[in-house]
C-alpha cells in the first residue's frame, strides 16, 4: 500500500526523488494522525469509564490514584507503541531512521514509566496519609528515597540508549564520582541519613508540638520529607528546619505531654526575705478560719506543743522551739488549693516547693499537672492559680518581690517632702 502511494505521486508528474520524500511525509503523518487518534479515545475511555467506575466504588484508594492520574499518563504509552510498530512499515529501506525513531520511542517509553512510577508512589504517600498510622509512621521520606532511584535508573537507561551503551557500563563509573557527590550533594546527603534516623527513631512525628530555639521555631510539625521539616508557628509562619539540624540539634518535643493527657505548671512566685517572720497566735487564729488550711493547722499545732514540751519550749522565744512561719503556712495553703482544683492530676507529681534564696527573694514554686492541655485554656486555668495565690499573699503578711518601679521612688520623694 505505501508503495502505491509513491507510484501514484509519480503518476501525478513528480520525480522519484521528490515521490520518496513526499510519501515519507504522508506516511509519517498519517501514523502520528493515528496516534494522536488512538491517544485521543484511550484518554477518553480512562476519563470517562475508568472515572465512573472509580466512583462507583467504596475505595478511596482509585479515587487518589485516579487524582493523581496515574491511569492517564497509560494513555501515552499507546501512540509510543503504534509509531514503534510501524517504524519497520513505514520507513522500510531506511535502517538508520528505523533505528533513531525506536531509540526515541524507548526514551520515550522509560520516561512515561518514570513519571508513572512517581506519580504512584505520590499516590501510595497520600494513601497511607488517609490512615490512622500515618502520623505515627510517615513514609514520605522513604517513598523519596524509592523515587530517587526511580530516577537515577530512568537517566542511567536513557543515556544507556543515546550512547549506545550498556546499562552496566555507566555503573563502574559510579564510584569514580563518588567522591564529587559528596561534595556537591553534602547537604542532601546528610538530610538522606538525618531523615532515616527522624522516622527509624520516631524522633518526631506529623502534629508533634515541637520547639527549637536556635532556629527560632515554636509549633506543630505539619511535613517530614527527606531534607526538611516543615513547621507551621503559632504566628501562622512556616520554619523549614533542614533534617540533619534536628539530628544533630536539640529541641523540645511536648508529645509526651499530648500522650499523657497532662501538661506541667512550673511557675514561681518570689517572696520579699523581709516579710519573711513567725506567725502569732492571733493570727494563727484568724488562719484557721480559712477552710483548706484548718485541718493542717490543727494538726500541725499539736505536732508542734508535742516537740516543744518535750525540750522545754519558751513561748517568749520562738527561735528555741518550732513554730509556725508566714512562708511555711502559706506555702501549704498554696498546696491545699492546688489539689483541691478539680483539673489537677492527682496520679502526677504535685508540690508547692521553696527553692533556694536569689537576689530576688525566696522562689516558691508550684509544680503539678493539669489535665488541661490546650494552650489557651491551659493559660487561663494556670493565671486564675497565680492570681489567686498573689491575691491572698498579704493575708499571710507576706510580701512579693519586685524591682523598685518610677512609682516607688515618687512615693519615697512624696514622703520625703512631707516630713
Amino acid at each position: 500500500m505505501i508503495s502505491e502511494v509513491k507510484h501514484w505521486l509519480i503518476d501525478l508528474g513528480l520525480s522519484v526523488f521528490w515521490a520518496e520524500i513526499l510519501k515519507l511525509v504522508i506516511v509519517i503523518s498519517v501514523v502520528f494522525v493515528i496516534s494522536y487518534i488512538a491517544n485521543f479515545i484511550t484518554k477518553k475511555f480512562i476519563s470517562v469509564i475508568v472515572s465512573r467506575i472509580v466512583k462507583k466504588t467504596t475505595f478511596t484508594w482509585d479515587d487518589i490514584l485516579l487524582k493523581n492520574k496515574v491511569f492517564h499518563r497509560f494513555s501515552h504509552v499507546v501512540p509510543a507503541l503504534i509509531i514503534y510498530y510501524s517504524s519497520n512499515l513505514v520507513l522500510k529501506g531506511y535502517p538508520d531512521w528505523i533505528s533513531i525513531i525506536k531509540s526515541m520511542v524507548f526514551i520515550y517509553m522509560i520516561v512515561m514509566a518514570m513519571l508513572i512510577i512517581s506519580a504512584f508512589l505520590k499516590s501510595l504517600n497520600e494513601i497511607y496519609m488517609s490512615m490512622p498510622s500515618s502520623k505515627d509512621r510517615p513514609i514520605r521520606g522513604f517513598l523519596q528515597i524509592v523515587n530517587i532511584f526511580n530516577y537515577s535508573i530512568g537517566s542511567i537507561l536513557i543515556l544507556s540508549i543515546i550512547l549506545d551503551k550498556d546499562p552496566s557500563y555507566f555503573l563502574t563509573g559510579i564510584g569514580a564520582i563518588a567522591a564529587v557527590l559528596l561534595l556537591v550533594f553534602k547537604d542532601t546527603l546528610l538530610g538522606l541519613v538525618a531523615g532515616i534516623q527522624l522516622a527509624a527513631n520516631d524522633m518526631v512525628k506529623l502534629g508533634d508540638w515541637v520547639v527549637m530555639p536556635s532556629k527560632n521555631a515554636d509549633g506543630v510539625v505539619t511535613e517530614i520529607t527527606l531534607h526538611t521539616v516543615k513547621i507551621q508557628n503559632w504566628d501562622k509562619t512556616i520554619s523549614m528546619i533542614p533534617s540533619y539540624a534536628m539530628v544533630s540539634e536539640s529541641f523540645i518535643n511536648y508529645r509526651g505531654m499530648e500522650e499523657s493527657k497532662a501538661r506541667r505548671i512550673k511557675r514561681s512566685l518570689f517572696i520579699d526575705i523581709n516579710s519573711v517572720r513567725f506567725l502569732t497566735m492571733d493570727e494563727i487564729e484568724e488562719l484557721k478560719r480559712i477552710q483548706i488550711l484548718r485541718p493542717y493547722l490543727e494538726n500541725k499545732l499539736k505536732e508542734i506543743e508535742v516537740y516543744n514540751q518535750s525540750v522545754a519550749f519558751d513561748k517568749e522565744k520562738p527561735i528555741n522551739g518550732r513554730w509556725l512561719t508566714n512562708l511555711g503556712t502559706f506555702r501549704m495553703y498554696a498546696f491545699e488549693y492546688i489539689k483541691s482544683m478539680g483539673f489537677i492530676r492527682k496520679d502526677m507529681s504535685m508540690m508547692v516547693r521553696q527553692l533556694a534564696p536569689t537576689e530576688y527573694g525566696v522562689p516558691l514554686e508550684v509544680y503539678a499537672f493539669s489535665s488541661i492541655i490546650e494552650w489557651e485554656d491551659f493559660e487561663k486555668i494556670q493565671a486564675d492559680i497565680f492570681d489567686h495565690l498573689m491575691a491572698v499573699i498579704p493575708i499571710f503578711n507576706l510580701c512579693i518581690y519586685q524591682n523598685p518601679t518610677g512609682n516607688d521612688f515618687s512615693k519615697i520623694l512624696k514622703n520625703v517632702e512631707h516630713k
